[in-house]
């Protein structure tokens, strides 16, 4: 579907929100609030059994990738004809502060709307869903909860962990945590025992590399220090393997693709650019959560978006 018109965050913007790099140059898909309410507005899909939504809530197991035939594997242009799952990113997760600029405050969202947020999101009948999932769709067609929608956490902010899963918990909703490795344990980031116990609940951790450095501007042995060394840390941590990445600043390249599936990604999410005709298994979409953004217009931005 279109999207709806949008705002560029500069890099700047994004400097003064966060201790450590994050993503930014990501395209905001702000939209109007309408006075329609929010329950009114998103009614009309029909209801799955309460086993099958229950199941769905808590990430229902789907196959390995790597056991998928590669006879099975659709090509290129039937998984870009699928309808797009909605993906959302987050950064931060806490209440605004007197020196955050603007343009931060696109990626730090309070935490009352965060909470208001998700129970839209739950009290609107959305099912997570986990990369396996969203691969097995994609890729051969499987089918997916009702109204399926992903949640993606960037860069290793501690508050994801104290804030943001509390409120996931209590509507048995599953994330995806994409793991900056160089911010592992220092203050205001999460330590590898919070990423494992993620991990052990049935979150999905990925990579997101080890300092943030933009995919675009790797050379030579950047690519063993931003994306083999961080991976064999994540599998060491979790016990599993590391198949999804996430771009800095949602900015990839076609060089980039080879680079990954050589060291073991499957896919890849960017932010809200569009998808690549021949890889669109390596530039899934994703739109940024802002912190401006009422529980209404969050809603309003994922039916436009996606």
């Amino acid at each position: 579907m279109k999207l709806t018109p949008s705002v560029l965050l500069t890099a700047a913007a994004l400097a003064s929100a966060l201790t450590l790099p994050s993503c930014n140059d990501a395209k905001t898909a702000a939209t109007a609030e309408t006075s329609t309410p929010a329950s009114t507005a998103m009614s009309g899909t029909a209801a799955t059994t309460a086993a099958e939504d229950s199941a769905s809530k808590a990430g229902t197991a789907a196959p390995d990738p790597s056991t998928i035939p590669a006879g099975s594997i659709a090509d290129a242009a039937t998984i870009t004809a699928r309808p797009q799952v909605p993906i959302l990113c987050y950064h931060q997760i806490r209440d605004w502060r007197a020196k955050d600029s603007k343009g931060a405050k696109d990626y730090i969202v309070p935490v009352d709307a965060f909470k208001k947020q998700i129970q839209m999101l739950a009290d609107s009948g959305y099912h997570t869903i986990l990369p396996d999932q969203l691969y097995a769709y994609l890729t051969t067609g499987a089918k997916l909860p009702s109204k399926p929608i992903m949640l993606t956490f960037d860069d290793t902010d501690l508050d994801q962990f104290t804030v943001a899963k509390p409120e996931l918990d209590k509507h048995n909703f599953k994330a995806v945590y994409f793991i900056m490795t160089v911010s592992l344990g220092r203050p205001r980031y999460m330590s590898k025992a919070q990423v494992k116990q993620l991990s052990d609940e049935g979150n999905v951790i990925g990579s997101h590399t080890w300092d943030h450095h933009n995919v675009k501007k790797y050379q030579g042995e950047d690519w063993v220090t931003q994306i083999e060394k961080p991976t064999k840390t994540l599998e060491e941590i979790t016990g599993k393997d590391i198949k999804y990445f996430a771009y800095p600043f949602g900015l990839w390249n076609p060089e980039a693709i080879p680079e990954l599936k050589k060291r073991g990604m499957v896919a890849a999410f960017v932010l809200a650019e569009k998808r690549d005709q021949q890889d669109p298994l390596f530039t899934i979409r994703r739109i940024i959560a802002s912190g401006y953004w009422s529980a209404r217009t969050l809603h309003n931005s994922i039916v436009q978006s996606f």
